[in-house]
């Protein structure tokens, strides 16, 4: 939010576990500073530096808004491998070791099962030779202190894991939120539209038949010579054909009704997302849409939400709509990263087929900062038949 004390980049600092971790490299830095001062100090400013780039190492890999590639991410957790080793390798039984804790939440978080447990195996066999090299530590002294400090990486792996686990729960409930939202709206208005149609021909086919059949008896009337007041029968018969003219404009203005406001229906799709925003930008002289219109809009606004948020890491959706020649152009783009090279699943397929079903296209590319980018559009009047 604009008018927030803390601005969001902050924010992500701030954040209670991110916090503790500075806590406990701030711990790391006071105690192995002061005695490899006094035992390697030749070595102090080359530990100073592993320690400034492990922490620096951190924040990138941890912070919600820094963009990380693969390539960068894969950088960055090596160097931070590299300066907790080289930390704990001039004491190996020192506070050093809480590095690896850290760095263990941080691959926990990124990495599956199967390579994290690789990466600690190997990682850790490096640490449990620097132990046996220790002039004065034992076998099983180094064993005993390796197992302890493996136990504590082990808790924040599972720590994390769970952690991810769970958003990704909570990401998956957001995605099935936001469908049942879509199909709730859609079903809503598809009722109403119903009911306006038979609304609409029940008028037309029992009122409007007894006003025509009326204004014809009456027209009979006026014509027989033996009626005496041929004056109030051609009133009468003016009576019917307004009332006749009046039920065929209701019939048309109840065919003819708007469908919802879709900035408010887009909005409420949103809802369930606190990350990413919704940006909407709709242009003021966006006509009337039919059914089959909305629900092609609607279903591609919460497929875009939903691959920002579970895929993208993006933290806005920036959806414009307006009109051009005949035609209705929706625009669609997020900041987050497209997951490598992209692929149509099954909601970018299904998202083009209403599109074309509505004689339409739809163009699907990244945008320049590594987001999903949506550029589709429909013709306004289209005569082809919808599947």
């Amino acid at each position: 939010m604009r008018n927030s004390i803390v601005p969001n980049w902050l924010a992500g600092l701030l954040n209670p576990l991110s916090l503790a971790a500075y806590v406990a490299w701030s711990v790391v830095w006071v105690a192995t500073t002061a005695s490899i001062a006094e035992q390697a100090p030749d070595s102090l400013n080359y530990a100073r530096l592993a320690l400034l780039s492990f922490l620096l190492g951190f924040v990138l890999t941890t912070h919600d808004h820094v963009r990380l590639d693969w390539r960068g991410l894969t950088g960055l957790c090596l160097v931070m491998t590299v300066a907790a080793l080289y930390v704990i390798h001039l004491l190996p039984f020192s506070t050093g070791h809480i590095l690896m804790v850290l760095l263990v939440a941080v691959l926990a978080y990124r990495l599956p099962p199967i390579p994290l447990l690789l990466c600690l195996v190997a990682i850790n066999g490096v640490i449990f030779s620097f132990m046996l090299n220790h002039p004065r530590a034992s076998w099983q002294e180094a064993s005993l202190s390796l197992l302890g400090f493996v136990s504590f990486q082990a808790f924040a792996g599972l720590v994390i894991r769970n952690m991810r686990q769970a958003e990704q729960m909570a990401d998956d409930l957001r995605a099935t939120n936001a469908e049942l939202m879509t199909t709730r709206l859609l079903l809503a208005e598809s009722v109403r539209d119903q009911e306006r149609l038979r609304m609409s021909r029940e008028l037309h086919d029992v009122a409007g038949h007894g006003l025509t059949a009326l204004k014809l008896n009456l027209g009979v009337l006026a014509r027989d010579g033996q009626q005496s007041d041929s004056e109030r029968i051609g009133v009468c018969a003016q009576l019917a054909d307004e009332l006749l003219q009046n039920l065929r404009h209701v019939v048309q203005q109840l065919r003819a009704e708007p469908g919802p406001d879709l900035n408010e229906v887009l909005q409420r799709i949103a809802l369930p997302f606190p990350r990413p925003k919704l940006q909407l930008n709709l242009s003021d002289d966006l006509p009337a849409l039919n059914f089959a219109q909305v629900e092609a809009v609607m279903r591609a606004v919460q497929e875009a939400l939903t691959n920002a948020a579970k895929h993208g890491n993006a933290h806005f959706v920036r959806v414009s709509l307006d009109c051009d020649d005949g035609s209705l152009r929706l625009r669609i783009s997020d900041d987050g990263r497209a997951p490598g090279k992209l692929k149509m699943g099954g909601g970018l397929s299904g998202m083009r087929e209403r599109f074309e079903d509505l004689g339409g296209s739809l163009a699907v590319s990244t945008a320049a900062p590594g987001g999903l980018k949506l550029l589709a559009s429909f013709p306004l009047k289209f005569s082809g038949e919808v599947r």
